[in-house]
């Protein structure tokens, strides 16, 4: 017998010096309908996430707490995986790069690295975010107004002896194999974006800080750490058994899904591969960058970008408590088209919840489990065979299906979800209060029953499609 097909793919790992809220949320949700999808399609399927623990942020964190930083990030871990499961999220394995596993193997790979030529010792000076953890160059800074593109604060100019990673030496291999692997890089705006950046030329890039208590020794220099984003990207592979399990790195590597989210999509479409090419192995097969939720102000109607500062964080845990981890799922999958951004309004929450949950999908299934208990106790005997009704000339479900497959595999889920409610649940709601099965009992019970086959048919291909 064949062995399954594998897939495996992971998430972008978490900042852990705050509780995860929707935006991040979203981006796991995204990661476990593939995940889902494939299991259901026949694959051993592998879905790793985990949390980035090896920075200044987190350290920060800890101290500011009186706790040790190892002791801080394992309680943080426990908080994070909780709110995972409560979304039930079926992820595998949930790596922490404080763990021996992941230190161990990232001085295996920097060590490599080193050895075949793409590292050396220099200095740098340039814009540093502390809140970014990286160099800015002098373009972005200016372009921004002199802050930081990303956290609208001033870098500060610093020079440092580092180590750096000669990227600059994979410019015309990173172009070559974007264009043997047109798919690498998704959705097509991403694509374009990191095809942009690479063609511009790109830079050798500073690995290592100095005299950081906490982090990744670097080997071949103890007085040097690994900079956080460099030993973050490792995790794809530390957490599948590189340096540590060679048989189990050789079943699951290369990942064939990163999902993550837009704005980490150059360290993920040029540094990463990059680094696998100077390691020896394979880069991942594709990379999905997503785009971001914003928060809607029901009462001016203006969106806002999720900040501690504005007082607008949405834990997830409040959504669940709620509602449902269920309702949560359909509202950010189905409100967030996943290559673009999407928003978050409590009232619009709401009101899909009724709408679509409530109202339709689950006033339906009430009204069919009803008239079947108490007219023909809860078995529609002999109807197992029976040709399609009159509700499959208004309904193709085969066709929609597919369509709602096809729409998985490119990530819009938005979009498959809208095509259940819109072709199957909408007219078989419909049908239902057409046809009347309530009243129909009364006076032909065979009829009534055929009827409700149709609509039960009908729910239990919706069920299937809305699996994942």
């Amino acid at each position: 017998m064949a062995d399954s097909p594998r897939y495996f793919l992971t998430t972008a790992i978490d900042y852990p010096n705050r509780r995860p809220h929707i935006g991040t949320a979203l981006e796991k949700l995204g990661a476990d309908v593939q995940a889902r999808y494939r299991r259901m399609e026949g694959y051993e399927v592998f879905m790793l996430m985990g949390n980035d623990e090896n920075t200044v942020k987190v350290s920060n964190r800890a101290a500011e707490l009186g706790l040790d930083a190892k002791v801080y990030c394992d309680d943080m871990a426990r908080q994070f995986t909780e709110v995972w499961r409560a979304l039930d999220i079926s992820f595998d394995d949930f790596i922490q790069t404080s763990e021996p596993r992941h230190h161990a193997a990232c001085r295996q790979f920097i060590q490599k690295v080193y050895d075949n030529g793409y590292i050396y010792k220099g200095s740098y000076e340039g814009w540093y975010c502390e809140g970014c953890e990286a160099f800015k160059t002098d373009t972005e800074v200016q372009e921004a107004g002199g802050v930081c593109p990303d956290h609208k604060v001033p870098p500060v100019r610093r020079s440092e002896p580092c180590y750096f990673f000669a990227l600059s030496k994979f410019q015309e291999k990173l172009l070559q194999f974007y264009n043997e692997n047109p798919d690498f890089i998704q959705p097509e705006t991403r694509r374009n974006e990191v095809l942009h950046f690479v063609q511009s030329g790109l830079r050798d890039t500073n690995i290592t800080r100095r005299g950081e208590a906490w982090g990744i020794r670097v080997p071949f220099d103890e007085d040097f750490t690994i900079y956080v984003w460099f030993d973050a990207l490792l995790s794809y592979i530390t957490g599948v058994g590189y340096g540590s399990d060679e048989a189990r790195f050789k079943k699951w590597w290369p990942a064939d899904l990163h999902v993550i989210g837009k704005d980490i999509t150059r360290f993920h479409c040029a540094l990463w591969p990059a680094m696998c090419f100077a390691a020896g192995i394979e880069p991942p097969r594709r990379v999905f960058g997503h785009g971001f939720v914003y928060i809607k102000n029901d009462e001016t109607g203006d969106a806002q970008k999720i900040s501690k500062s504005l007082g607008n964080v949405v834990d997830p845990m409040e959504l669940v408590t709620k509602f449902s981890a269920e309702a949560f799922r359909y509202y950010f999958l189905r409100e967030c088209p996943f290559p673009g951004d999407g928003e978050f309004s409590w009232k619009r929450f709401e009101e899909l919840y009724n709408a679509d949950l409530a109202n339709n999908l689950g006033n339906t299934y009430s009204r069919v489990v009803k008239l079947v208990t108490q007219h023909y106790d809860g078995r529609l005997e002999g109807t197992a065979g029976l040709e399609p009704g009159v509700i499959y000339t208004e309904v193709d479900t085969e066709t929609t299906a597919k369509q709602v497959q096809s729409h998985i595999e490119a990530c819009q889920f938005n979009q498959g979800l809208q095509r259940i409610w819109l072709q199957i649940l909408n007219p078989t709601n419909k049908y239902l209060d057409d046809t009347a099965p309530w009243k129909l009992v009364k006076t032909d019970k065979a009829a009534a029953k055929r009827v409700l086959y149709d609509v039960a048919e009908q729910l239990r291909v919706t069920c299937i499609l809305l699996k994942p």
